[in-house]
C-alpha cells in the first residue's frame, strides 16, 4: 500500500528524511476504525526497513484534538465476534504500539486537544511528546467497560510516570491536563498551540541530523532496557551497540572512535 493512498491517514515528507504522519479523520476527532488500523499497520510496517526516513513527526488533523480513541461505530469488526475474531483484532490493536517501538525512527507525537484511549496509547509508544497548552490525556479504556489496561497502557503508563499515579489514571479513566502531564514527566515540552507543530520539527530536525545508525542504536538500547531483566542486560546492549558505531567510524573514516 502508498502512503499517497491512505485515507485516514495524511502522511507527508515534509523534509528531507523528516516524515509527518497526520491522523486524518477530522470528523470524528481522529477515532481509530478498521480502515485507519489497516493502514497505520501499513505504515509501520514499511518504515521498518526504510533508510531513507529518520524521523517522524505524529499529529492529529482533527481541530479539535489528536485522537478520540476507538471509533465504537465503525473501530470494532462488524460481523460475528467470534473468539478467534476478537483474540485477531485485539491482537491488532496491540501491534500499532509494539510496531512504533520496534521500528528504528524516533517517533515524535505533538499533541493537542484531547488524546483518548487508543490516542493517549499512541503517545505513550511515541519516543518524544510535545504538547498544546489544552492538551489532555485520558485512559478511556476503563469508561468504556473494558478494562482499564489496554493498547500498551499497564506498560508504558507506569515507566511514564511512576506506578502510584498511572494506577490512579488507570482505574478512575481520570483525564491529566497540560500541567500534569509537564509535571509528571510524561511529555518534554508544553507550546502555545500555533507553535506545536514547529516544536515538534526543530526537535525532529536535531535528531535526523545526527547519524542514522547511532540514532537506530539509542532507540533499540532504550527500548531492550526498559524491559529488560537489570543493569548487566543493558549494558551488554549499550556495550555491543557502541562497539557497532566505533566500528561504523572507522569504516566511513569519521575520525577518532574512543572516549
Amino acid at each position: 500500500m502508498d502512503w499517497k493512498n491512505y485515507e485516514t491517514l495524511k502522511v507527508v515528507e515534509i523534509e528531507p528524511g523528516i516524515l509527518v504522519v497526520g491522523l486524518n479523520r477530522p470528523e470524528k476527532l481522529s477515532a481509530l476504525n478498521l480502515q485507519m488500523l489497516d493502514e497505520i499497520l501499513d505504515l509501520w510496517g514499511g518504515l521498518k526497513h526504510n533508510l531513507d526516513i529518520r524521523v517522524v513527526v505524529l499529529k492529529g488533523e482533527a481541530e479539535k484534538g489528536f485522537c478520540g480513541g476507538l471509533d465504537l461505530s465503525e473501530g470494532v469488526p462488524t460481523v460475528k465476534h467470534t473468539g478467534p475474531l476478537m483474540f485477531d483484532w485485539q491482537t491488532r490493536l496491540g501491534e500499532i504500539e509494539l510496531f512504533m517501538r520496534q521500528i528504528p525512527q524516533p517517533i515524535i507525537c505533538a499533541v493537542h486537544g484531547a488524546a483518548a484511549g487508543a490516542g493517549f496509547s499512541f503517545a505513550m509508544a511515541s519516543d518524544i511528546r510535545v504538547i498544546s497548552k489544552d492538551a489532555r490525556f485520558v485512559c478511556a479504556y476503563v469508561n468504556v467497560g473494558i478494562g482499564g489496561a489496554d493498547m500498551s497502557s499497564s506498560y508504558f503508563l507506569p515507566r511514564l510516570i511512576g506506578t502510584g499515579r498511572a494506577y490512579e489514571f488507570m482505574l478512575t479513566g481520570n483525564f491529566m491536563n497540560a500541567e500534569e502531564a509537564m509535571n509528571l514527566g510524561l511529555v518534554s515540552r508544553c507550546v502555545e498551540r500555533a507553535e506545536l507543530l514547529e516544536t515538534a520539527l526543530e526537535l525532529a530536525r536535531t535528531i535526523a541530523a545526527k547519524d542514522p545508525l547511532a540514532i537506530r542504536l539509542t532507540k533499540e538500547a532504550i527500548n531492550h532496557s526498559l524491559g529488560c531483566a537489570g543493569l548487566e542486560a543493558a549494558l551488554a546492549m549499550e556495550n555491543r551497540n557502541q562497539i557497532m558505531m566505533m566500528m561504523h567510524n572507522v569504516m566511513h573514516d569519521k575520525g577518532p572512535v574512543y572516549r
